[in-house]
């Protein structure tokens, strides 16, 4: 794996290439978020029609292998590349699954992490869960961490980095470290205190690493004490290697985590958008550039960024959820299809509306991209922050 940085804003965001293997990927990116290898409701037949390479960026929990296929068996196989088929992705392994599920605090203890799972609870320890990653073969893959919410005592906080810490050591020097590929991102931890999370980055800094994993966040911490975290935190790594973040998914927060330098997000906020039935609508080409002209579009059900397609107002729009867009479900299907799919319970819904809401979000990361290469970027952040907040506002001084 390789990592280079192309372009800085003034603030301290940053554009880079991450190549892995023969594919390379312009940062900021978004990790799409998997059950067992593929997304929620996309099929390998269908995810070829995202755009490429960026939604060749992949994210898995190694726990969602924990019963079914043997990992042994998927070992024989070849790895999780050959087992589905995607040999021409890029797979990122995280043990927490940031979707579904939260590490139980309270649970962990010295001999692993306790996380909450499909199948149940289970206890990892560093050498059970060197042995999935050995067995999965993932091309990235962030060490075992005791991640904690913000509200923990400063000693739990402190255990936490402290075991962290111990785990990444414990996985580095694993029998099946050396097997397991040279692109090690390191966890770092620490909840919500700065002085730890300091602490966690220097020490993680030190080890042999490929990249860094912020772990940790979504977890209770406040929207507003965030940037002073995550840029405490990217002030100390080395810029040389990429910072990948799990639990961000709001483009809020997603921006705040370009803003501090990160390189790679998870898509949790797609996800949910298309389990509710909500289809992104954003305009991509006017945020930042045309601050003024910031259009909205019908957010019946919705706010500026999206619109609600179960509701009854789109039953007979035989429009695409956006004009121009160039995705699959734009170039074959119409708002009034959509919300019947809904209306009779049918999954083809969410599989459309999927691919939609992923089309559209790497858009989003390309429209980030281009700004930080512009120089324009904190123009592009406060526009799109400060035109959702005012329409939310009227929505809700109006409701």
């Amino acid at each position: 794996m390789k990592f280079s940085v192309m372009a800085w804003s003034k603030g301290g965001a940053r554009a880079g290439v991450l190549q892995v293997g023969s594919c390379s990927i312009d940062t900021p990116a978004l990790l799409i978020n998997t059950r067992k290898g593929l997304p929620a409701f996309i099929s390998p037949d269908l995810l070829s029609s995202l755009p490429t390479p960026d939604s060749r960026l992949l994210q898995f929990s190694p726990f969602h292998f924990s019963e079914g296929i043997s990992m042994k068996t998927i070992s024989d196989l070849g790895g999780l590349h050959q087992m589905i088929g995607l040999h021409d992705h890029v797979f990122s392994a995280v043990p927490r699954d940031p979707i579904l599920s939260i590490p139980n605090y309270q649970s962990s203890n010295t001999l692993g992490a306790s996380f909450e799972t499909p199948y149940g609870r289970l206890l990892i320890n560093p050498q059970k869960y060197m042995e999935m990653i050995f067995a999965l073969k993932p091309n990235m893959w962030a060490t075992l961490a005791d991640e904690v919410p913000s509200w923990v005592t400063e000693k739990r906080n402190r255990a936490s980095v402290d075991r962290t810490l111990r785990w990444l050591d414990d996985c580095l020097k694993s029998s099946f470290a050396n097997n397991t590929g040279e692109a090690v991102f390191g966890t770092i931890v620490g909840g919500s205190k700065i002085e730890e999370r300091k602490r966690c980055a220097q020490e993680v800094s030190k080890r042999k690493v490929s990249g860094f994993c912020l772990g940790g966040f979504g977890l209770g911490e406040c929207m507003d004490e965030r940037p002073s975290i995550l840029s405490a935190i990217t002030e100390i790594l080395p810029d040389d290697k990429p910072r990948q973040i799990c639990g961000l998914g709001l483009p809020e927060e997603v921006l705040q985590g370009v803003a501090a330098g990160v390189d790679l997000f998870d898509s949790t906020y797609i996800y949910h958008l298309t389990l509710g039935g909500f289809a992104l609508t954003f305009p991509l080409e006017e945020i930042g550039r045309h601050g003024n002209d910031y259009q909205l579009c019908d957010t019946t059900g919705g706010d500026s960024t999206k619109i609600n397609l179960k509701a009854t107002i789109y039953r007979k729009d035989t429009s695409p959820i956006i004009e121009g867009c160039k995705c699959y479900t734009c170039q074959n299907h119409t708002k009034a299809y959509i919300n019947h799919l809904f209306n009779v319970h049918e999954m083809l819904a969410q599989i459309l509306l999927e691919i939609h809401n992923t089309h559209h979000y790497i858009g989003f990361f390309h429209a980030i991209r281009e700004a930080i290469k512009g120089g324009t970027f904190e123009e592009f952040c406060r526009n799109f922050v400060e035109k959702r907040r005012d329409h939310i506002l009227t929505v809700a001084l109006n409701a």
